[in-house]
Formats: C-alpha cells, structure tokens, sequence
C-alpha cells in the first residue's frame, strides 16, 4: 500500500489548501454597508464636488442627467461591496459615458457610508 505524498511537492495537501484559502479569503470579505467606517458628512461632500453634475446625490430630487440614477437608488441595484470595490480600482462604474473618477480609498468608504444613510426603492417613491 502507497501512503499518500505529504510533502509541499506532493497533491495531497491541495484539497487542504484550496480550503484554507477559500477560508482566509472569506474572512477578508468587505463588512457590510452598516459597519463601514466612513464619514457619512465627508462622503456627501465627495457626492457634490465629483458626482452631482450628472446624479440626484440627495434624498430626493431628480438628476440633472435623466438617465443618471439618483444616489438614493443606487445601492438597490448596485452591490455595496462590488462598488466599492470598482471604485477603489477606478472603474468605470455604472456605463460607459460616465467619467472615470480615481478616489482615494477615504473617499470610497466616506461615500458609501453616506449612500448607506439616503438609500431607498424605486418602488417607494
């Protein structure tokens, strides 16, 4: 009977592996809209000076572009986690003819906090 490799250079370990990594990935996951560490205040800030030209970055209020989706709906159909993601990569969120915006990792976390406290459905309106 063959014992199973247990060295580094051996396949045995891989399954194990592949889990821990899975594991330590998951445990680096984004904490959720509610705990972010943000500053609501600053992050609306960030909403006038780079984002209301296009956005209704308000509670309520229609956009000044028709087909810019108001702040308060954005997190209805846009993952908190996957924006905030993109943003800190600096990619083109939303479409194609929206600018590219680079903010600092503060900035990202200072705006989705805000999004957080103006969110609300389409539906509710």
């Amino acid at each position: 009977m063959t014992k199973p490799e247990t060295t580094m250079r051996g396949a045995a370990w891989r399954p194990f592996a592949a889990a821990g990594l899975a594991a330590a990935l998951g445990a680096c996951a984004l904490a959720p809209a509610a705990e972010r560490a943000g500053d609501p205040a600053e992050g609306l800030k960030v909403a006038q000076a780079q984002c209301a030209a296009c956005h209704s970055v308000g509670a309520s209020g229609t956009s000044p572009v028709a087909a810019a989706k108001p702040f308060r709906f954005i997190l209805s159909t846009y993952n908190p986690n996957a924006l905030e993601a993109d943003l800190k990569n600096a990619v083109r969120v939303g479409h194609m003819s929206m600018p590219q915006f680079y903010f600092s990792d503060a900035h990202v976390e200072d705006l989705l906090a805000y999004l957080s406290t103006i969110q609300t459905r389409e539906s509710d309106q």
